[in-house]
C-alpha cells in the first residue's frame, strides 16, 4: 500500500461521516455524493479500497465510482494539490498509477528572465507537431510568439533550476511562460503526447509569485476575466489563467474581476468552486442552456463569439445564485 495514499486517506477521513477502517486497504463511510441512506443514518456504503497499485472509491448506494485521486480532488482541493506533489516526488507516476499534474516549487532566482533560450512556436515550420497542435486549437497567431518549444523538457528545466534528479524518459513540451511586469517567474510545460499522464507540469522560479498566467499584460483598470487554463485565456480580452488552486485573487488588489469556470454542470468540484465564488460576492460566468461546449476553446472551435458569450452570461449576487441553481446538475 502506498504510504502517500494511506496518509491522505487519513487526512480526508475527518471530512467523511462514519468513517471506519475495516482492514488494510479497505475503508467505509457515508457517501458524500448521495448522502447515503436517508432511512438509516448509520449505513456506510461508500468505500475506498485498494486495487493493484492504487486506491479507488465506490458507493454501493448511488453507484458513484472513481479513483482516489479524483475522489480527493472533489472533497478537498488543497489536500489534492499536496497529494499530487507527494506522489510525484515519490515517483508514483508509472504504469497503473493515477498521478495528476504536479506543481514543482523552486528557489527564488537571482534575477528576472525576460526571455527563454528556446525557439518560439511562431518560428517553427508549419508542419511541426507543436505548431499543428496549437493551430488545430485555434490559438491566435499573435499568441504563438509568446509560447516556446522544448525538445527535452527535463534537461532544459534543470538548466533553469534543478528540478529533476533523473532526466530519463524525457519528452518534448510546449513551454508557457508565467510573467509579470518584471519578467518571467515560472513556466508550464504542456506535453504533446496524448498518452502522457502529466499533461501539464508547472515549475515556479519564484515561490512568492502567484501561479497565474497573463499578469504581464493584464489591465487592472478594466474588468479582468479569470479562466481555467492559459490557452483559454488567449480567446478573450484582458484574461488571466489560474495555474494553481492556492491563489487568493483578493491579494492582487484588483477591483473588477469575473470568474469563468468550465461548462460542466455535473462536475461537483466545479460546482463547489462556483458556489464559493458566488458566496464570496464575486462575479461569475454561468452558461446558458444552449451552450453545450465544455470550455472556451471548444466554444471557439464551434464558431461561437466567446467574448460576447462571457459578456452576456456574467452574473452577480442574487441573480448569480438563482442562475446557478438552474445551471448545476449535481
Amino acid at each position: 500500500m502506498s504510504f502517500v495514499d494511506a496518509k491522505y486517506i487519513g487526512l480526508i477521513s475527518v471530512r467523511l461521516q462514519k468513517f471506519s477502517r475495516k482492514k488494510e486497504g479497505l475503508y467505509t463511510f457515508r457517501c458524500p455524493y448521495c448522502g447515503d441512506s436517508q432511512k438509516n443514518k448509520n449505513k456506510t456504503r461508500g468505500y475506498i479500497y485498494k486495487h493493484k497499485n492504487d486506491h479507488n472509491f465506490k458507493c454501493h448506494n448511488c453507484g458513484a465510482s472513481k479513483s482516489f485521486t479524483n475522489f480527493l480532488k472533489d472533497q478537498d482541493v488543497s489536500l489534492y494539490d499536496q497529494y499530487v506533489m507527494e506522489r510525484y516526488k515519490a515517483g508514483l507516476t508509472g504504469k497503473m498509477s493515477n498521478t495528476p499534474d504536479p506543481v514543482l516549487p523552486s528557489s527564488k532566482p537571482h534575477f528576472k528572465k525576460k526571455d527563454f533560450d528556446l525557439q518560439r512556436i511562431s518560428e517553427l515550420n508549419n508542419s511541426h507537431p507543436a505548431k499543428i497542435y496549437l493551430k488545430n486549437r485555434r490559438i491566435p497567431d499573435n499568441k504563438l510568439r509568446e509560447l516556446y518549444f522544448c525538445e527535452r523538457f527535463k534537461q532544459w528545466t534543470n538548466t533553469q533550476k534543478h528540478t529533476f534528479d533523473s532526466e530519463d524518459n524525457d519528452e518534448s513540451r510546449i513551454i508557457i511562460p508565467l510573467k509579470d511586469k518584471d519578467g518571467i517567474f515560472g513556466f508550464q510545460g504542456r506535453t504533446l503526447n496524448p498518452k502522457s499522464k502529466l499533461r501539464y507540469i508547472t515549475v515556479m522560479l519564484d515561490d512568492e509569485k502567484p501561479k497565474i498566467y497573463g499578469l504581464d499584460k493584464v489591465d487592472d483598470s478594466q474588468p479582468i476575466y479569470i479562466v481555467e487554463g492559459p490557452f483559454d485565456s488567449t480567446f478573450i480580452k484582458n484574461a488571466v489563467a489560474m495555474c494553481g488552486s492556492d491563489v487568493d485573487i483578493r491579494s492582487l488588489g484588483w477591483s473588477d474581476y469575473i470568474y469563468v469556470f468550465d461548462n460542466e454542470p455535473r462536475n461537483k468540484q466545479i460546482c463547489d468552486r462556483i458556489s464559493r465564488t458566488i458566496d464570496n460576492g464575486n462575479k461569475v460566468v454561468l452558461w446558458n442552456s444552449e451552450i453545450k461546449q465544455k470550455d472556451l476553446n471548444d466554444m471557439v472551435l464551434a464558431g461561437l463569439d466567446v467574448q460576447e458569450v462571457v459578456r452576456t452570461n456574467t452574473y452577480h449576487g442574487l441573480n448569480a445564485k438563482v442562475k446557478f441553481i438552474s445551471w448545476k446538475r449535481v
